[in-house]
């Protein structure tokens, strides 16, 4: 597979990885459980799936791949904790400043300097994500939103790692899953008793909208930078009021629309972009 080919499968991969991630607001808040048994309960089906799916992931962790390991547990945490102490909308949105850190940790971390062309993606990115919340950005609870601010960071330092750790990616996301899972299971009882639907939520947002989604995401970011790896995932809370309206009913607003057809434009230029350039 060419250079240009492999850049535009590993672009798909991130983008299918926004795909699954952008079902995580709509399925957290139908289902009825904390967000700290929700982080412990998908984390660990999470972590078995990959552990019984990738054979790569079975691997002793190095200092780097515990580093990692410690950024994705955070993420996952914050992200899910924050849906429960804010609106789904401001989690997201808020999560999503994390190309802005990226920009910070990638040249010193990765010896990746962000291209022209990508420093002006991130105000085009940025107009796109605002309009977006301009029909109805509720403030939330001011707790949720530091917590989603800390998502946010959490997840440019895991992207950061990915990228550095390649191959060895899988078995980040093995031991961050158990780490989130291990962190949080001495909450898991301060919450209401499962019902079967909750289960059957854990077991989604575990195995498809977690562990297959990060997987997708681990093996794109392997052959993309990790600046444009994570605006190509600002797909993400462009397509979760598409699940929250077929789900929930909640109908978003013209602004919103406008924003999304802003990031499905931007997007749709740098994932495209190698094959037109050839």
């Amino acid at each position: 597979m060419n250079a240009d080919a492999t850049g535009v499968r590993s672009r798909l991969l991130l983008i299918a990885a926004a795909f699954l991630w952008s079902t995580a607001g709509a399925a957290m808040k139908l289902c009825q459980l904390s967000g700290w048994q929700i982080a412990g309960g998908r984390s660990l089906v999470a972590g078995a799936f990959l552990f019984l799916a990738v054979r790569g992931a079975r691997r002793w962790p190095s200092w780097p791949v515990l580093a990692t390991s410690a950024a994705y547990a955070a993420t996952v945490i914050c992200f899910a904790v924050a849906n429960k102490l804010t609106t789904a909308a401001n989690a997201i949105f808020i999560q999503s400043s994390a190309p802005l850190w990226v920009v910070l940790l990638s040249p010193r971390l990765l010896g990746e300097r962000p291209s022209r062309a990508e420093l002006w993606s991130i105000p085009v990115y940025a107009v796109g994500l605002s309009c977006f919340f301009l029909d109805d950005l509720a403030p939330g609870q001011m707790l949720g939103n530091w917590v989603a601010l800390g998502a946010g960071l959490a997840f440019a330092t895991c992207t950061v790692g990915l990228r550095k750790l390649r191959a060895a990616g899988s078995s980040a996301l093995v031991y961050g899953n158990g780490l989130a899972a291990l962190l949080t299971a001495p909450l898991w009882w301060s919450g209401p008793m499962p019902a079967g639907a909750d289960l059957l939520a854990l077991a989604y947002l575990g195995v498809f909208q977690l562990g297959l989604a990060y997987l997708c995401f681990a093996r794109g970011v392997a052959h993309t930078p990790a600046l444009e790896a994570s605006l190509l995932v600002l797909l993400e809370p462009v397509l979760n009021p598409i699940w929250t309206f077929f789900l929930a009913g909640e109908r978003p607003g013209p602004w919103a629309i406008g924003g999304g057809a802003i990031i499905l434009a931007a997007t749709l230029w740098r994932t495209l972009s190698p094959l037109w350039n050839r």
